[in-house]
């Protein structure tokens, strides 16, 4: 009769299925963590949580607030409207500089935000290449105007989506638009009742990260629209202008803008991995 041998600590083996980083790449991990939570903790601690309230409520917050929600959702929207279609285009069709347009439009990704604002500035100024038709046969200008706080923030902005929309494209199974087509659907009809189910994820992850860059956009917005109250002065404007005269007023703005994006991000994500994990099925 054999008797049982208690198992010993160095007698149990690993989890196969369960990841392990060696330890440098984790203490690395660990440190950049670290280099995004610490800013976070900085305002955290900062923030004058007794004046939280009554910065909300002045009327100059009030008005930035309903100013940058309006402006970085309809840039949102205009990023869905002329974004989808170009990232069809980049993915779908062969042409000849389909490099050098995807480059074209990704560069404002990397571009300063300041550039970003002189160049819409020469492009759609009031002596701008084509601004300058605009303000003499249509009587519109553009800059120092909350539609060019639009326009700055979705110049800005829509690079983010068409790069999400793309990959997404570039994923999907061409066999089912196929077979959808031999079956006598149109391409509007395929296009709309099957492509973009079928990229849903990355169509809500596209807009969720236009809005959010729309959102906290400073540089373009100020260099081509300006600064002025209720006009075109955003949240992140009037974080930079509180920064110099009232900076508990600054922190508040500046936690504002932080918990909303985060929210959102954060609400968002989940949704978004649960319909990719449908998708994958």
């Amino acid at each position: 009769m054999t008797s049982a041998v208690p198992e010993t600590p160095t007698a149990r083996r690993p989890d196969p299925d369960r990841p392990r980083l060696p330890w440098p790449v984790l203490a690395l991990a660990l440190i950049a963590v670290a280099f995004f939570v610490l800013p976070v903790i900085g305002l955290l601690w900062r923030v004058p949580w007794t004046d939280v309230a009554d910065v909300l409520g002045r009327p100059a917050v009030g008005e930035a607030l309903w100013l940058s929600v309006r402006t970085s959702t309809a840039a949102a929207l205009a990023s869905l409207v002329l974004g989808v279609p170009l990232a069809w285009l980049l993915a779908r069709i062969e042409f000849r500089g389909r490099s050098a347009m995807r480059a074209l439009v990704t560069l404002a990704m990397v571009l300063p935000p300041v550039v970003a604002g002189v160049a819409l500035l020469y492009a759609f100024g009031r002596r701008g290449v084509f601004g300058q038709y605009l303000d003499e046969w249509f009587g519109i200008t553009l800059p120092f105007s909350t539609p060019g706080v639009v326009l700055a923030q979705l110049f800005v902005s829509m690079p983010f989506l068409v790069v999400t929309v793309e990959s997404a494209l570039r994923q999907t199974d061409l066999r089912v638009e196929d077979a959808a087509r031999t079956l006598g659907a149109t391409r509007w009809y395929v296009f709309t009742r099957v492509t973009l189910p079928a990229i849903r994820p990355g169509l809500v992850a596209g807009v969720v990260l236009a809005w959010a860059r729309a959102l906290g956009e400073f540089g373009a917005t100020i260099t081509f629209a300006g600064n002025f109250p209720g006009r075109t002065q955003t949240l992140p404007l009037a974080t930079y202008l509180a920064l110099e005269t009232d900076p508990d007023e600054a922190l508040v703005i500046a936690l504002l803008l932080m918990g909303g994006s985060f929210a959102v991000l954060v609400g968002l994500r989940d949704r978004w991995l649960d319909a990719t994990r449908g998708v994958a099925r």
